[in-house]
């Protein structure tokens, strides 16, 4: 059901400040670890946050970039229905990408995009985090478990019977793979670094 004009316009504005948060920057300059913008490959995710060698602030901005897309997702869905709850969560999404804050550089979108899934459908989001496990335990590639989760995402809601969440899983997945040109162009030359390698990734 679709929500009024006001109620798509504060999902939207609501979700937009929440993924706008840059919880990486935030952690790392707050725990002494400096601008993590100066780290690695520059990017303000998790994985970049890992090359500071603290694993512990990494998985709190793991955790923090998904709640940041959960929480307008779930928020939104429940107050003004599930086409607000959509709305919200993909503009928590591109807020991550994009947050006015940075000069609308930001991070890669794969934490923030795992929290608007289970936001919306949890099973859904259960299935691209069990994807992007298994392959990050066999690969040890952050870059392309990210990748394949993405893929699959869609297919996984359409199985599920979640026909309105193929759009929203497409237009993440799609945006997932042009923050990661760059990865999937080392992975096309074999030189993509492994999880917990200090170039970027």
């Amino acid at each position: 059901m679709m929500g009024s004009g006001l109620e798509m316009l504060i999902a939207l504005v609501f979700g937009y400040l929440c993924g706008t948060i840059p919880f990486g920057l935030l952690l790392t300059r707050a725990a002494g670890l400096g601008d993590i913008r100066s780290i690695g490959s520059g990017n303000i995710g998790a994985t970049n946050v890992l090359r500071t060698g603290n694993r512990k602030i990494a998985a709190l901005t793991l955790f923090l970039d998904a709640l940041k897309g959960a929480l307008p997702a779930a928020l939104m869905g429940w107050l003004y229905g599930p086409d607000a709850g959509i709305l919200g969560g993909l503009a928590a999404f591109f807020g991550h990408l994009f947050p006015v804050w940075l000069g609308f550089r930001g991070g890669k979108g794969v934490a923030t995009s795992i929290g608007v899934l289970f936001g919306l459908f949890w099973p859904l989001g259960l299935v691209f985090l069990g994807v992007w496990i298994g392959m990050a335990l066999v690969f040890r590639i952050s870059s392309l478990s990210a990748l394949t989760a993405s893929v699959l995402s869609p297919f996984a809601a359409y199985a599920l019977g979640r026909g309105d969440l193929i759009l929203p899983a497409v237009i993440m997945g799609a945006a997932v793979f042009l923050t990661h040109r760059a990865n999937i162009a080392r992975l096309l030359r074999g030189e993509e670094p492994r999880i917990g390698k200090s170039k970027p990734a």
